[in-house]
């Protein structure tokens, strides 16, 4: 949401202001609210539906300006479909494609989250507001001009029309803090790296312990202290000391295991010494988009109070080709005293994670660990960004994370491990090397990855395909989509909480 936007909610009674939007369903059924607030419109309503063939069939909207008989400046009707076939995502849809239809230059708006067959449940308007929430989302910051003639948008006040307003209040606490997660992941991937650095973004994560989550931060001589030479391998030609961050959330039952989160945290990817083509080098500004949802994540559970123990760790790191930056032929030797032979820098991230990883399941015992990481291209060869590739020793945290992609409509797909990948990333000189080669490229480096998880259950999300440059959808319109924060608030709320 822009920061100047606020969101609230009022009864169906409450005259709507400037901007009106309504739901309708297919046949144009409309509910007791909605025809009451109608009335004065007399039959416009079906006039222009008439005019404009508008049926209410979902997605579609009939836009009036100054309409008749309402004292609102646009008169907005939303097709929702088939009521029955709602969807928690659906209903979030709909609440993007309201906020979609208010002009920049409007001050205030009213939405009327009923349906045909009346009020809208009050997890049903909290998805609402999040769809709304997070299609207003702009990334501006740094713009200090606008294009001759473009207007600057006004203060908006969305007031969202209920049966029931402190119930809506109630659960929109819940979905709020979601989405504040979400946005807070958002501005972390879409931040430029010569201001979001390892130090920085350790100091942003750190923040949320005004949340009541506890952060550790490990510099560079508490990770050698640790023997986290695969990562410090990669930050070593940065003029930007690398960080790990560890945050942990105990909503839950005192020394119940954890669950535990892992993200890849590279500010900036230049590639290193095997240094990248210049053409698109700057998207790898959002090269710490799994960090980034790691850390909205541990936002979304602290701010709703999540009933759980939650571990979110982090590994902040930078990839430049300095004199000092490690080489092709190099080895190092990991947290866990394997060794790892560097056959091409740029392939950085399993370096940063498997130290990571390790630390994580060794100190904390979790009751399982997923790491999210934009590792390889080669996801997006194979799924486009549509879907992040999953990569498991679990069947049971595959299925339940996929249910929750379904549910959130961030959807996983399920890619095969195996000993026959496993033998492509041996070394001659070294335990492994940290890249196979062109074949299966994202499957050798979840392969890597489970060589240090141990029989910890494990999940690897390949999100290079939908975190960077990411599907605009009704409630996406940034750059990032944030993805992966509603994902796994997801899979903590259905399975995790007690």
């Amino acid at each position: 949401m822009a920061e100047a936007e606020t969101l609230g909610f009022a009864p169906f009674t409450a005259a709507p202001k400037d901007i009106l939007v309504l739901f309708c369903e297919e046949g144009l059924k409309i509910g007791p609210a909605t025809r009451r607030i109608m009335a004065p419109a007399g039959d416009l309503f079906q006039r222009a539906a008439a005019a404009d063939k508008f049926t209410g069939k979902s997605g579609t909207a009939l836009e009036v300006v100054a309409p008749a008989g309402l004292a609102v400046s646009r008169l907005v009707v939303i097709g929702a479909g088939k009521a029955g076939k709602l969807k928690a995502k659906d209903f979030a849809k709909l609440g993007g494609i309201a906020r979609g239809k208010v002009p920049s230059k409007a001050s205030a708006a009213t939405v009327v989250a009923e349906l045909a067959s009346g009020a809208m449940k009050p997890e049903h308007v909290a998805e609402v507001a999040l769809g709304a929430r997070l299609r207003a989302y702009t990334f501006d910051r740094y713009k200090t001009k606008r294009r001759e003639g473009e207007e600057a948008p006004k203060k908006l006040a969305l007031a969202i029309a209920v049966g029931n307003v402190a119930s809506a209040q109630k659960a929109w606490v819940h979905r709020e803090a979601v989405a504040d997660g979400v946005i807070m992941a958002r501005d972390l991937i879409n931040e430029p790296a010569n201001v979001l650095y390892p130090e920085e973004f350790a100091k942003r994560a750190s923040a949320l312990k005004k949340l009541g989550v506890q952060v550790e931060v490990l510099d560079v001589p508490a990770m050698k202290k640790l023997g986290m030479h695969a990562l410090l391998g990669v930050g070593q030609g940065s003029a930007h000391d690398s960080r790990v961050v560890i945050m942990r959330w105990n909503g839950g039952k005192k020394g119940a295991e954890p669950v535990a989160f892992i993200g890849k945290g590279v500010c900036f990817d230049t590639g290193g010494i095997s240094i990248k083509p210049a053409a698109g080098m700057e998207d790898m500004k959002g090269d710490m988009a799994g960090a980034a949802c790691v850390t909205g994540l541990m936002h979304a559970l602290a701010a709703r109070k999540a009933k759980v123990n939650a571990i979110g760790a982090i590994g902040l790191v930078e990839n430049m080709p300095d004199g000092k930056a490690q080489r092709p032929g190099d080895i190092v030797k990991t947290m866990n005293g394997q060794t790892i032979e560097i056959i091409n820098t740029d392939a950085e991230g399993r370096l940063v994670l498997a130290d990571v990883l390790h630390y994580v399941n060794d100190k904390y015992k979790p009751k399982f660990m997923i790491d999210l990481a934009t590792l390889t291209g080669a996801i997006m060869v194979a799924l486009g960004q549509e879907y992040a590739g999953m990569f498991s020793n679990d069947d049971r945290l595959c299925d339940r994370l996929s249910k929750a992609g379904e549910a959130t409509a961030e959807r996983v797909w399920r890619m095969p491990l195996g000993p026959e990948y496993d033998k492509i990333i041996d070394s001659k000189f070294a335990d492994m090397k940290n890249t196979g080669g062109r074949w299966g490229g994202s499957i050798t480096a979840a392969q890597l990855l489970q060589r240090f998880v141990g029989k910890t259950p494990w999940v690897h999300l390949d999100i290079a395909g939908t975190a960077l440059g990411s599907p605009q959808t009704d409630i996406n319109k940034s750059w990032s989509a944030g993805w992966g924060v509603r994902l796994l608030n997801q899979l903590v709320e259905d399975h995790y909480e007690k």
